[in-house]
């Protein structure tokens, strides 16, 4: 019998359970949609797109020593590809087919008609768990609701963790080819150019590169994480985000290497490999929020009172930020280094985001969306997550009256300025107290531009605006 795999967001051989089950049902054709009309809607960045083709073609390249032809179909957007697939499936004698499911909104609608479509045509259609370690809607409170408080939610998931570890799933065994051979993959696709050379560089593609990737991380540089992973001049942080966001690594992946770093231990022993440990497991609450909570694929806050925020219109001042010309030094080099990598450490995202929708006061849909139109590691579920507690309107958010001062950030966490001077040149000759902060004359001499808010004031704005508001 002829199968097939649905490639999506899990373009890996190792530890993916619709692969391995197709495999299992008999001989398995892989495959992958590709729809740049619908990428365009959710705003995918051109450097994502350009690495999820770089991981086809080493994955193409690995399905094919073990018989596995990978096809390509391409379309504009996902309406077509109830058809579509029932198109191939028919052409192919395919009678089964497989995917990892997908939890945003657009993702489970497509999937609802494909099913509907492919049960018409008789055929086969199962969705498997591969992209988080716990499945969605399987960690619930005493009431039978999502968590919305991270902390508890946590303390479920390791419960859960402990008692029953997470088991690898293994590649699958080389079989006999089918009659048809893989497809050749685009240059590019239609719309989406190729990332440049510093983006394909920094993030080189397939298992095998995520894999060096993730040893060399869980060997050594994990035993700091906790200290150092704040600081953005220093290379404290994994960098596998493309990696999970992509699927080339899969979530469980990520928690063994971490655990057996820490003796099998998840929250105590290294404290390094906690940590680690506790940012997966962020990232698993806000997939499970997503899944749970279709208004977050919608554009909609998590808190609904915070819908009424009178963001402000100000188009330049949102121009300034997106290009790094905010006049404050950490803003500006970490929206720098967002344009020149498709990626920005971790705690610049929550600075930027929070500049951006305290400080300025501009709504934080804006900001969500700028991020993945840039990020290599654009994840809906995170990022959203991430933008909606910087804003103070997600589920287990800062709360309103918390607003991170840049400079107080800046000079915490990059004091000798070694991450400024990197992005911003033009202060690189200014010692280490003035950088993070130029008078206005070294400014004037830099061609730096003064700063475009006045931290004290627009923090009250932000409180006022914030405290204003009707009560949930």
């Amino acid at each position: 019998m002829h199968t097939l795999i649905w490639l999506r967001t899990d373009l890996r051989l190792h530890d993916n359970p619709a692969l391995a089950a197709a495999a299992q049902a008999g001989t398995v054709t892989a495959l992958f949609i590709a729809a740049p009309g619908q990428w365009r809607r959710h705003g995918e960045a051109p450097a994502k797109v350009d690495f999820w083709l770089r991981n086809l073609r080493e994955l193409s390249q690995d399905l094919g020593r073990l018989g596995i032809p990978l096809k390509l179909l391409t379309l504009d957007t996902w309406d077509q590809a109830p058809d579509a697939l029932v198109g191939f499936c028919r052409e192919h004698d395919i009678a089964q087919v497989h995917a990892n499911t997908e939890w945003a909104v657009n993702e489970r609608r497509r999937d609802d008609a494909v099913a509907q479509r492919l049960a018409e045509a008789d055929i086969d259609w199962t969705l498997h768990h591969g992209a988080s370690l716990l499945r969605p809607g399987t960690v619930l409170t005493g009431k039978g609701d999502c968590y919305r408080v991270y902390t508890p939610y946590a303390r479920a998931c390791r419960e859960r963790l402990r008692s029953a570890p997470l088991r690898a799933v293994p590649a699958p065994r080389p079989q006999t080819a089918p009659a048809w051979r893989a497809d050749p993959l685009p240059d590019a696709f239609d719309g989406y150019a190729p990332a440049s050379d510093a983006i394909r560089a920094l993030w080189p593609a397939g298992e095998t590169a995520a894999g060096d990737r993730l040893d060399a991380f869980a060997d050594g540089v994990i035993d700091a994480y906790r200290d150092e992973r704040d600081f953005p001049s220093l290379p404290a942080t994994s960098c596998l985000s493309p990696y999970l966001a992509a699927g080339v690594l899969s979530p469980g992946q990520a928690l063994r290497a971490a655990q057996a770093a820490n003796h099998g231990e998840l929250e105590s022993g290294n404290a390094g490999a906690a940590t680690w440990i506790n940012e997966l497991l962020w990232r698993e609450f806000y997939q499970h929020l997503l899944a749970a909570c279709p208004e977050l694929s919608m554009h909609r806050p998590m808190k609904p009172e915070t819908a009424a925020v009178p963001w402000r219109d100000a188009p330049d001042d949102l121009a300034a930020w997106q290009q790094g010309r905010t006049g404050l030094p950490i803003v500006d080099a970490a929206m720098r280094q967002l344009l020149a990598l498709g990626w920005m450490h971790n705690r610049l995202r929550m600075v930027t985001a929070m500049f951006l929708s305290k400080n300025l006061l501009i709504d934080w849909r804006l900001g969500e969306a700028w991020f993945m139109a840039h990020l290599v590691d654009g994840d809906l579920a995170a990022n959203n997550g991430g933008w909606q507690w910087s804003a103070s309107t997600g589920a287990d958010s800062v709360p309103y009256f918390r607003v991170f001062n840049p400079l107080s950030q800046s000079r915490k966490f990059d004091p000798r300025g070694a991450f400024l001077r990197e992005w911003l040149p033009e202060l690189a000759h200014l010692d280490d107290s003035a950088i993070h902060d130029p008078s206005p004359m070294e400014r004037a001499a830099a061609g730096y531009p003064l700063p475009i808010v006045d931290l004290p004031q627009s923090r009250l704005r932000a409180l006022e605006a914030f405290g204003n508001l009707p009560k949930a």
